[in-house]
């Protein structure tokens, strides 16, 4: 009997264990998977002794991410941490069909001109003067809100209508509506003001804090940069770790979680219980009991999903592209990428999988809702090969305007999510992805709910992040952790950041307290207004 059983290995419930058990509390994770990491962990792709690695999507980590990489950072690995195979990118490449392809600058800026640079918004640099202005006003707008506003007022709107992109241009949609969805899956159409705005603005905060790099991601799969080390130190502070060993309920006695029962019948009984299981899963473990006893339970299965999943494609050249992450900004499936072996210093492709292999470029899918340009369906509505050789004509389109960077030669094999699974009408998800929707915070649940032992640890879990992210995951097992700890008299307790933002807002802020408590709007509110009624006016002249 352990103090605390965690049901979920994923990045939020491996936090929740490593906060507890470096408190000296007796910890059991059970996870359902062969492997644990969630979302994020790595697999074998190839039939090979030696395979080569494929994985859900791509690991990106912005400047804003201060939890999962303090936690890294706390991880051994050799003779350093796991925080050390954080490789900082240096460029974007921004991919069009016409053929306007260009790399925006993603490392930290340490000159004037690159400053100048990085402060105009992204993928705004041949939009209308106007729009541009109009887009700065909105981001200040968000930056000078009091916290009660947003939570009230910017999340009851969508980041679509709050930047009024209907009457917009057709590149500031295509540009700034869309931006948010290729690179952090939120929808623009019906992902909050609150959320996406909060978001889109610390992604560009994050290029002006010369202690932090704008973006990092791995010099290697998942597992053998992260999770594997992670396990591998978690075992040594004594967590049992209990793979391929799903949970199906928790029984309740009307007050307490008295034990988690397995697929195998098995009853774990415990002191405390961490729920860490994902979104569209933990519904079915709130039991008409619990919802009565913590209401915050109901609401989960109100959250909406989305799906943004991934493939890799093993090619017999490593073509680099560039130096960071490639944006399709014409790609109607929202394509991003990585070309991984660059940064896979320690990862030997040579020496795994197909011979031939000698480069890695993995690709996320955003939108499986808007038909493709080679079959003409809905990502939803395709096969398994079908998608895999539709973003591959996808990816063609944007990258051989010029010269010709990818052929079918190339191509040697590919890995697609597995959570994409097929069905009679096409495919369907088994490992969605929650998404911010209008209203949906009032849905989402603190980490410490209303039963005295269970606590949640996942990314629907009401975090400073506010993103399905591997930030927020682990945000929400440090909140888990410390609920604990409370309970049990624990002073030392995980540490939790706020978003930053600049202090020269401040004064704005607490001006706009006062506003809102005086039930006034905020005053880019009325501009805004003002700007719809003229357009809708100059439109009907």
């Amino acid at each position: 009997m352990p103090d605390v059983a965690v049901v979920g290995g994923g990045i939020g419930g491996l936090s929740a264990a490593h906060e507890l058990a470096e408190r000296d509390l007796d910890v059991a994770v059970f996870e359902a998977n062969d492997r644990f990491g969630g979302k994020a962990r790595s697999m074998d792709a190839t039939d090979h002794a030696n395979p080569l690695h494929g994985e859900h999507g791509f690991r990106f980590f912005p400047a804003f991410y201060r939890h999962v990489t303090e936690t890294m950072e706390r991880i051994p690995d050799g003779t350093g941490t796991v925080a050390d195979n954080l490789v900082e990118t240096e460029e974007t490449l921004i991919a069009e069909i016409d053929g306007r392809n260009r790399l925006a600058n993603s490392s930290t800026p340490d000159s004037l001109r690159e400053w100048l640079d990085a402060v105009q918004p992204a993928f705004a640099e041949d939009l209308p003067r106007k729009d541009v202005r109009f887009l700065i006003e909105r981001l200040l707008y968000i930056l000078t809100a009091c916290e009660k506003r947003r939570e009230r007022e910017l999340d009851e709107v969508s980041w679509w209508d709050f930047i009024d992109a209907e009457n917009r241009s057709p590149e500031f949609r295509d540009r700034l509506g869309y931006a948010v969805q290729a690179l952090v899956a939120l929808r623009p159409q019906v992902g909050s003001a609150r959320t996406v705005g909060s978001i889109y603005t610390q992604l560009l905060l994050g290029q002006f804090d010369p202690n932090r790099p704008t973006e990092q991601i791995l010099n290697a799969p998942t597992n053998e940069a992260w999770i594997d080390p992670w396990t591998s130190y978690l075992d040594s502070l004594g967590v049992d770790l209990h793979a391929q060993r799903p949970a199906r309920k928790l029984n309740f006695d009307g007050q307490r979680v008295t034990a988690a029962v397995l697929a195998d019948g098995q009853a774990v009984t415990a002191d405390e219980f961490v729920l860490a299981v994902p979104v569209e899963v933990a519904p079915s473990f709130v039991t008409p009991g619990m919802a009565r006893a913590a209401p915050e339970l109901a609401r989960i299965d109100r959250l909406d999903t989305a799906w943004m999943n991934g493939i890799q494609f093993y090619l017999t050249e490593d073509v680099s592209l560039s130096r960071g992450h490639q944006v399709y900004a014409d790609a109607p499936w929202a394509l991003t990428s990585i070309s991984q072996r660059q940064f896979w210093t320690d990862y030997d492709v040579d020496g795994r999988g197909p011979e031939e292999v000698e480069g890695v470029l993995s690709v996320i899918a955003s939108d499986w809702d808007t038909p493709g340009i080679l079959h003409e369906k809905p990502a939803r509505e395709c096969t398994r090969e079908e998608i895999a050789t539709e973003i591959w004509a996808q990816l063609k389109t944007h990258l051989n305007t010029e010269e010709r960077q990818l052929s079918d030669e190339m191509l040697v094999d590919y890995f697609l999510d597995p959570a994409i699974v097929e069905t009679d009408e096409g495919v369907e998800n088994r490992s969605p992805l929650l998404i911010n929707t209008v209203g949906s915070l009032k849905n989402r649940p603190p980490a410490d709910v209303g039963i005295e032992n269970l606590t949640l640890a996942s990314d629907y879990v009401r975090t400073n992040s506010d993103l399905a992210s591997m930030e927020s995951a682990n945000e929400a097992g440090r909140r888990a952790a410390n609920a604990i700890f409370d309970r049990r008299g624990i002073s030392e307790r995980a540490r939790i950041w706020e978003l930053q933002e600049p202090s020269l807002f401040e004064p704005f802020k607490r001006q706009d307290r006062i506003r809102y408590r005086l039930g006034l709007p905020h005053p880019a509110e009325v501009t805004q207004s003002l700007r719809s009624v003229t357009s809708r006016l100059s439109g009907s002249a």
